[in-house]
């Protein structure tokens, strides 16, 4: 229960996507006062190097002494910290974390990853958990994956490792799960849905390496090379090039795509949800899965690998999800979808994931805002 409300400042570096999405409908249902100060979702790397200086200069032009301040994962808050400590050296910084450099999976094709650079972006990770009085994690794995990181991830520099910090990070980490607005997809289900002639798949990620876009492909190649009938849909946001794989894809099924790319219209986006019949997941990267929580809500039918976050969020809400060890399986589980026809009635009980919905989850959220200027140590009681 709610015992006061605060003012809180929002900040984030990368206001995009699935990060916009959270901080817009937090602050929509929140029962705390929340301001945001923001940057525009493009050059990740740039606004994990700059975007404090940016956004503290902001945040001292409002003259506001605020509660709270919670920042992504995608801020470097010592940096952030050090320039306005002169005016709120008291206030309670909380950094939620929607991934993490450390176990994020870096394309080979990367330059800083060819030139050894890309240890820094962890580092701001690491440091920003440091500095933060408490740190929120959007799953328990990803909680648990970032702290087993740590050792490793600190003992490739070479001397003073601090390793010692590792207990004070982990004295301080909550899991908050991701908030989805799950309820806005109920206007677009149709009253009495009608399967097609062939099962439609899903993809309904971003079109980057994590995602694996290569292994969707993969498992729908051999999908075909089995003889088996279906569409596609191959929905999601692309920041960079178009992936090879997906262009390849899409001329050899031909007419089989029937929607490709970005979807500016949730209303449509929804629509291609309610009607897809199967989601193949193939990630080699997720802490939560949060586009997959949104097409199985509406009825999709998962088939997961058992590893990531999926055993967690799916699992536990007795879904019946299908989960794979191997490709191979997941082909297997697939196919065996397509071609007994079970994917004509959807099998996937969704009432479990409600719980993630906003309207279940802000009072936890709300109360963890509360708790944690609680936690916050008294400077000025000395």
């Amino acid at each position: 229960m709610l015992t006061s409300k605060l003012r809180i400042c929002l900040v984030e570096p990368f206001y995009s996507g699935s990060h916009k999405r959270w901080a817009d409908e937090l602050r929509e249902c929140s029962s705390h006062r929340i301001d945001l100060i923001t940057l525009p979702g493009r050059h990740w790397k740039w606004r994990m190097h700059g975007a404090a200086i940016t956004l503290a200069h902001e945040f001292l032009s409002r003259n506001i002494d605020y509660d709270l301040i919670l920042v992504s994962d995608m801020l470097d808050l010592t940096t952030f910290l050090a320039l306005i400590r002169h005016g709120h050296p008291n206030a309670c910084v909380a950094a939620y974390f929607h991934e993490n450099q450390l176990c994020y999976p870096w394309s080979p094709r990367d330059k800083d990853v060819k030139a050894n650079r890309d240890l820094h972006y962890s580092f701001i990770n690491y440091s920003t958990a440091l500095a933060a009085d408490i740190v929120y994690f959007n799953s328990n794995y990803h909680k648990l994956a970032f702290l087993d990181a740590l050792p490793h991830f600190l003992a490739r520099y070479p001397d003073f490792e601090n390793k010692e910090t590792i207990p004070l990070i982990a004295d301080k980490c909550k899991t908050l799960p991701l908030g989805l607005d799950l309820r806005k997809f109920d206007q677009f289900k149709p009253e009495s849905p009608a399967p097609g002639a062939v099962p439609i798949l899903l993809w309904n990620h971003r079109w980057e390496y994590d995602k694996n876009p290569k292994g969707f492909c993969r498992l729908v190649e051999q999908l075909l090379g089995k003889g088996l009938e279906f569409e596609i849909a191959l929905l999601g946001e692309c920041f960079e090039e178009e992936p090879e794989y997906f262009s390849k894809l899409r001329q050899k099924l031909g007419r089989r795509v029937l929607a490709y790319g970005w979807i500016d219209s949730f209303q449509t986006y929804a629509q291609w949800l309610w009607r897809a019949n199967i989601i193949p997941v193939t990630s080699v990267q997720d802490f939560f899965g949060g586009s997959i929580v949104e097409a199985v809500y509406c009825e999709t039918q998962p088939v997961l690998p058992r590893r990531l976050a999926y055993p967690e969020i799916f699992g536990a809400n007795d879904l019946d999800a299908s989960f794979y060890e191997s490709l191979d399986e997941g082909v297997a589980i697939t196919a065996e979808l397509i071609s007994s026809g079970a994917w004509k009635s959807p099998g996937a009980r969704f009432d479990g994931l409600i719980a993630y919905d906003w309207s279940h989850q802000i009072d936890r959220y709300d109360q963890a805002f509360s708790e944690a200027l609680q936690r916050k140590p008294n400077k000025d009681a000395s």
